[in-house]
């Protein structure tokens, strides 16, 4: 591998990193009872902040796909994610969201006639198991729609992806995020007035948080992450683990969650799943 290769392969494992920010910066700063409306005010500024740099809107010729990668890859992923988060223990939130490797391996058959592999299916699996050891505290919560929610967004998630190596050649990398970004924004915001409406408590304090999301979280991450697709395709889905990673990093710095025996072994075989699944790619 090259050094420009890895230096790629690096610049797009930043995009899953930066979301594992997400889940402690959404709890801890801001309305969790209002999860669609923070996903629209997540993509829509994030979108807006980029037209500036890429100034033009998707032609008519391919507004049908683009729309769909919006829906797939960030409206409806972010709205069911956020959901399941508010609703069940970040950990099983996570847990669910780390299956999308697995589905992709699986979608990708049919989409692009790419048949799943036993060598593909066996590491996807050992990420998903390290996510689970990681994350996964014996405390499980059976809220039916937070289950629900965090499988859906894996699949739309896992959709997205597959779809965006399908369409990769439709647009650059910083002009498919302005675009997705501003239309699932576009979308999900009179959704989310007609269903959760404004909070009744919101101050400043949640500002800092809500910018570090839009700008670091979702504008700079799905630029890292959509260049990264589009030139590895769906094989980088394997990336996406690193982000409960991240996630149980800073559960440990920050809110001195324990970090044990059972959570290294989660992380080694997350590293090793994506260190042998890069490697063969």
């Amino acid at each position: 591998m090259t050094d420009r290769q890895t230096g790629r392969i690096v610049a797009t494992a930043f995009g899953p990193m930066l979301w594992g920010t997400t889940y402690i910066v959404f709890s801890r700063t801001l309305p969790t009872d209002h999860p669609i409306l923070i996903s629209a005010l997540r993509a829509l500024p994030a979108g807006l902040i980029l037209l500036v740099a890429v100034r033009s809107l998707p032609s008519v010729k391919i507004l049908l796909p683009v729309t769909t990668l919006a829906i797939t890859n960030i409206g409806l992923f972010f709205a069911l994610l956020l959901v399941s988060a508010a609703r069940l223990p970040g950990g099983i939130t996570a847990t669910l969201a780390a299956c999308q490797p697995l589905l992709v391996a699986f979608i990708a058959w049919p989409v692009l006639g790419r048949r799943p592999t036993l060598r593909q299916f066996i590491l996807a699996s050992i990420g998903v198991l390290g996510v689970a050891l990681m994350l996964l505290d014996g405390r499980l919560s059976l809220d039916a729609v937070g289950i629900l929610a965090g499988i859906g967004a894996a699949v739309s998630m896992a959709f997205g992806i597959v779809l965006m190596e399908r369409w990769r050649g439709l647009a650059t990398p910083l002009q498919m995020t302005t675009w997705q970004l501003l239309i699932s924004g576009v979308l999900l915001l009179p959704i989310a007035s007609v269903i959760e409406g404004v909070p009744s408590v919101w101050g400043p304090q949640s500002l800092p948080g809500l910018g570090y999301l839009i700008v670091f979280a979702t504008a700079l991450s799905y630029w890292l992450w959509i260049g990264g697709v589009q030139l590895y395709g769906s094989r980088a889905s394997v990336l996406a683990f690193l982000s409960p990673v991240v996630a149980l990093v800073l559960g440990a710095a920050i809110l001195s969650e324990t970090l044990g025996l059972r959570q290294i072994i989660g992380i080694a075989l997350v590293f090793s799943s994506i260190g042998l699944s890069i490697r063969r790619s």
